[in-house]
This record gives structure tokens, sequence and C-alpha cells, in this order.
């Protein structure tokens, strides 16, 4: 088998979120946006596909650097394309690796007829889900108030979820970033739901070590869970003295560079009690099962960044588990339930005991409505 040929189709479709100019999301008014579908196909005409992809890139540089491979030999591919990042930072991201990446899982997957995580070794078929919130906002009745945030806890909790993340104020918003006002929105939070709940928190992650120790003392009054990147991850030593200070754990590193090895720093260094890791962060499926791997040596606990179905399968296949999946980003505005345009059903669905079942069908088990994106193609 080999690859004959690696496309992508760019397709709009009507969002109703929008990024503010940190590169948050939020709920906004209905406009067009555009998504793009990669599809490696291969001699004997199995097909792997994947979402989000620089087309110029695909083109321009993996295209020419995966015809003729077999698709089963990704181990090698994803390494030539980790060799190649090193002179084209600026657009052989992490993230073009990840689709790249999961394309390849699923191609295998639709070729023997398994699900990915069971390629993977297997591990369960199902797993916990929290409440991962969207950033707090200004928006009336949405989470702009500690109140709103313990409101929507209680309804987070109403659905079945057995944890609640909170993502609280981060800039461009007006008092942004505020330790106090996270607290506050914490304890409320921690009021409205009571003490059984698993509560963890996503603040601003630029405080100073003296914010973050404050922010982290009150968050193990409240008996909070965990606590990611309060502070500049590239600054080991400073996650070294917070972990040192606090019993709460630590979760991290989430955004950092440098995919395994950066984890791998983190853990020698006692940086963090829990890694942290998704394939987007890492650059796909392979690396997320290396460092789960890794983790997995050292006796550390690893939580997956992000949701979608890769993480899901990865998740699905982890023998250290993550404890939970991370659903959302969540909002009183937007309806989570109901699948993007480009897919014929949710990729995480929940039950309503809080648990997220990893699809049985092959590869990564996402059904592309095909005939949407054809008819919604940028001309």
């Amino acid at each position: 088998m080999k690859i004959t040929e690696i496309t992508t189709q760019t397709f709009t479709y009507t969002s109703h979120t929008t990024r503010d100019s940190e590169g948050h999301t939020h709920p906004g008014p209905a406009h067009e946006a555009r998504q793009t579908l990669l599809r490696i196909a291969t001699d004997e005409g199995i097909e792997g596909y994947a979402f989000g992809v620089n087309p110029d890139v695909i083109r321009g540089i993996v295209a020419p650097m995966l015809l003729g491979e077999h698709p089963f030999y990704r181990e090698r591919i994803w390494q030539k394309l980790k060799e190649r990042q090193r002179l084209h930072l600026g657009t052989l991201s992490d993230r073009v690796l990840s689709a790249v990446d999961q394309a390849l899982w699923d191609l295998a997957g639709r070729a023997l007829g398994q699900p990915v995580y069971k390629l993977l070794g297997g591990f369960r078929d199902k797993v916990p889900a929290y409440a991962s919130t969207m950033c707090g906002d200004d928006l009336p009745g949405g989470l702009d108030t500690p109140e709103a945030y313990a409101e929507f806890a209680l309804a987070c909790k109403a659905r079945g979820y057995p944890a609640f993340k909170l993502h609280t104020w981060q800039p461009p918003m007006p008092g942004a970033p505020d330790v106090k006002r996270d607290i506050a929105a914490c304890t409320a939070v921690r009021a409205a739901v009571g003490d059984e709940m698993p509560l963890m928190l996503d603040p601003f992650h630029y405080y100073s070590r003296e914010e973050a120790l404050y922010l982290g003392r009150a968050l193990e009054e409240l008996h909070y869970y965990w606590m990611e990147e309060p502070m500049d991850e590239h600054s080991i030593a400073s996650y070294v003295w917070l972990t040192e200070q606090l019993a709460l754990p630590m979760v991290g590193p989430e955004t950092a560079e440098g995919k395994m090895y950066t984890r791998a720093e983190w853990i020698v260094r006692g940086a963090s009690e829990i890694s942290r890791g998704g394939v987007g962060d890492l650059g796909g499926i392979t690396p997320l099962v290396k460092t789960a791997h890794l983790c997995e040596s050292f006796g550390v606990r690893m939580e997956v960044h992000g949701g979608g179905a890769a993480n899901l399968h990865v998740l699905c296949a982890m023998g250290i588990p993550g404890e939970y999946y991370e659903r959302g980003l969540l909002h009183p505005f937007v309806d989570y339930e109901q699948p993007a345009p480009w897919l014929n059903a949710l990729e995480d669905a929940m039950d309503d005991e809080g648990f997220v079942h990893v699809s049985q069908k092959p590869g990564l088990g996402q059904e592309i409505n095909f005939d949407y994106i054809n008819s919604h193609l940028v001309k």
C-alpha cells in the first residue's frame, strides 16, 4: 500500500463563536467561518481524514514528503516531519503534524476495520468527562460574574458532569487578570456544587510567583482538585518553586513547546504533579502515546488537554489512565450537544452518568458529512 494523493478541501460554515485578540473563544453573532478537511488516499482505495490544516503547508511541505510512503509507517513519517520543523517553525506547526498523524491513524483503522484505540492497545471503552468552560466574559447571563459561574456549574452538574473546570477572566476582558476575582468565582462554584464534586481551575497564564501562590493557597482551602498554567510555562524553575509551596496538584505543561521532551524535563525536575498533553499540543496521536508511556514510566499521572476524537481514542488506550475527558469549551449561550455542520453526529456524546463513549467504528469513528462539505466548498 502506498500514499498516492494528499488533498485538502476548504469549506464554509456558520459559526456562533468568536475569538478575542488573545485567541480565547467566546459566544458571538452568527458569521461565516472556514474549516479544512485533509484527505490522505492510497493505491488500495483506503483513505484517512482529519480537520484543521493549512492547505498551503500541506501542498508545499507535507505532500512531497508523504507521496509514495506506506501509510502504516506512521512513526517514520512523524519523525521526518518533526525533523523538517527545524527550518519551518513558522509554517510546519505541531497542529499540522497532528492533523497528518491523525489522518494516518484514521486510515490504518479504516484499512484494518478497527477503532484507533484498539490499535493502540485498548484499555477502556468510556471515560468520565469534566465540564470545561469558556473563559470569563462581560456578557449578561454569560460568564460575567462569580455567581454566573456558580449557576452554570449547577447546570452542568444537573446534566451529569461529575467534575467542573473554570477558565476565568483573561485579557482583553476589562479588569483581567484579577486573582481576587478568580478566587471569588472559585469560591462561588464550590459553595454551589458542594464539597464532593471535583473542581479545577485554569486561570490567567502569566501571574507572578506571588500571585500564583496566593491563588493556589486559596484553592487548597476550597479543596480544588488541580490548577493549570498560572505562570509562564517557559520558566520551569517557577513551577518547581510553586509545587514545593503547595499541596494542590499542578497540571502541566500545557502549551510549552517541545513535545514529550519538555514533559520529560518537567517530570524530572518536579515542576508538576500531573503531566499534560493533547494531540494538538504535541503533534499528533503518535507523540501523545509516547508521552503517556513516559508518564507511566515515572509513575506520574497524565491528563489529556482538549477534546475531540483523537484525544478520546488515546485516553481509552492509556494504561495509566488519564482520569477525565475534557468536554467543551462550554458556555450558557452555546449548545454543545449539536454536532459541527461537517459531522453527522457528535464525536464525544455524553450519557446521563457523565461518561463519553469512544466510537467502535473503524479509524477515529468520525461521521463526516461529505455532502455538506462538497456543497459548501470555497471556490
